[in-house]
């Protein structure tokens, strides 16, 4: 499968009456609906509930990646489809059902994204609508998916992509929220990746990349698990953290290290955060007691994973910190060989359940190292979470931006004077990153900011650039190949 479009000579229609079809879809496109469905309606991730349906329906090999690459390229280029079906249907996409939407999406993503015929695409459409939604919807559907068969993707995005203004044609033809759109150029600037004279080209690269399927990341967590273990298991050397591996196909749940939990899947962006917090040199305790780290906001325990090998090997302690009971649950789990060895080798690694704007007074001065990985929008990540760009809002803003204040006003107080608070989050936005530090420091004088860009740089195995104009540091797709991760170091002074 590929997610561009190949000329096949002449085109293939279904003349086929839609009685006369399949009565019903093949696994593999009923699984990608499904996971559609719960996405759309149930308010699902992708990106967890898939895996679930791959494995009910028991899809592996080729079957498996059709439907991983139907359900992942849908919800990418919905944008796209929706401008494509309104056309072909005559009808604002708002007024359809919302199985037929979805079904008429992944028939578009069929013939414009996929390596398949049309009259596949269309009698396998079919047999899903009439499916969801009864005989009168596969009509429907069937008449839209022959229309959607008669001109090419280049032909369409020539055909509903508006040239002016820039943002409105990205948002057609890269397949992203107008907001979303406004508010990543506004980071280009405001991290000085991008001049308001090429904002727009560096923009569009972002956007492109944020449309590639990114590589599954693993971490072999330090000693637990060493990297060459994972190269044996089918992974290739990671790009910038030293205990990094891409796995470019498969399960990686079906390697012993990730189901033991002494490896993982970790964003390369996420690992050398840790690995930078971990880093920075800390006053040593006078009493010469071992160091005390927290990670506040540890669900669902990737960071705190690596952050409790790292402590381990640094001989420090570990509090996991979160809010969500469930959350907090997945922490454990991760954590699980590391709680292990920490037991045997008489470390103390807690995890726990709790508010995190409250640490810093229930345990003032008490941390030598903080990680807040605060709650975000998330648009750092829409290559691995594509329906987040749908489902966020403009307004989301304003209950996240008091939460992350108080949680790093609240990071900052449970650290004690010559010790390092990690503010860190999975968006480039400008009010979720560079706004949050600003302001909380205006109200403090007992806090200094380090270059995190330097402190990265050097956590990394191969040379970084682009991280900005500093001190903070902001990762990007299109030049990272990370996820969009932003990191601000902080230390309290002594």
């Amino acid at each position: 499968m590929t997610s561009e479009n190949h000329h096949r000579g002449p085109r293939q229609k279904s003349r086929t009456a839609p009685s006369a079809r399949a009565r019903r879809a093949d696994l593999p496109r009923s699984t990608a609906q499904q996971v559609l469905r719960a996405v759309s309606t149930d308010g699902a991730y992708a990106n967890l509930e898939l895996p679930k349906a791959l494995r009910r329906a028991r899809l592996s090999g080729r079957d498996a990646a059709f439907a991983t690459e139907l359900t992942y390229g849908t919800l990418r280029m919905q944008g796209l489809y929706d401008a494509v079906i309104a056309h072909a249907s005559q009808r604002p996409v708002g007024q359809l059902d919302g199985g037929v939407l979805d079904v008429l999406r992944m028939g578009a993503h069929q013939v414009l994204g996929m390596r398949v015929p049309e009259h596949a695409a269309a009698d396998q459409s079919v047999a899903l609508a009439r499916s969801a939604a009864g005989q009168g919807a596969a009509g429907l559907v069937n008449a839209v998916m022959r229309r959607i068969g008669e001109r090419s993707r280049e032909e369409w995005l020539e055909l509903v992509t508006p040239t002016e203004p820039v943002v409105e044609r990205l948002a057609v033809s890269r397949s992203h929220p107008v907001w979303v759109i406004k508010a990543l150029r506004q980071a280009l600037i405001g991290h000085g990746v991008a001049t308001k004279d090429d904002a727009d080209d560096v923009l569009d690269q972002v956007l492109e990349a944020h449309n590639i399927p990114a590589e599954v990341s693993l971490i072999a967590r330090p000693g637990l698990c060493e990297v060459d273990e994972l190269l044996a298991a089918g992974a290739q050397p990671g790009r910038w953290s030293p205990f990094a591996a891409e796995l470019e196909s498969g399960d990686p749940g079906s390697i012993d290290a990730v189901r033991e939990g002494r490896a993982a899947v970790q964003d390369e962006g996420s690992q050398l955060l840790a690995l930078a917090l971990a880093a920075v040199p800390v006053a040593e305790h006078a009493n010469g007691a071992p160091e005390r780290w927290l990670d506040l906001c540890a669900g669902p325990g990737g960071k705190a994973g690596l952050l409790a090998a790292l402590a381990l090997r640094q001989g420090a302690d570990l509090v996991a910190n979160e809010v969500s009971e469930h959350r907090t649950e997945l922490v454990r789990q991760s954590l699980r060989a590391a709680m292990v060895k920490a037991r045997d080798h008489g470390r103390e690694l807690v995890v726990r359940s709790g508010d995190g704007r409250e640490v810093g007074e229930d345990e003032p001065q008490t941390y030598d190292r903080v990680l807040v990985d605060a709650p975000c929008t998330g648009l750092g990540a829409l290559r691995r979470r594509p329906e987040a760009r749908w489902r966020r809002q403009p307004g989301d803003l304003v209950g996240l931006g008091p939460l992350q204040r108080d949680l790093l006003t609240a990071g900052i107080d449970a650290t004690r004077p010559g010790g390092v608070i990690a503010y860190a989050t999975c968006s480039p936005h400008l009010s979720e990153t560079t706004f949050v530090v600003r302001d909380v420091l205006k109200k403090r004088a007992d806090v200094e900011v380090l270059d995190a860009r330097e402190q990265l740089s050097a956590a990394a195995i191969a040379t970084l650039t682009g991280l900005g104009d500093g001190p903070h540091a902001q990762l990007w797709p299109h030049l990272h190949g990370t996820d969009g991760m932003f990191l601000a170091l902080l230390r309290k002074k002594a």
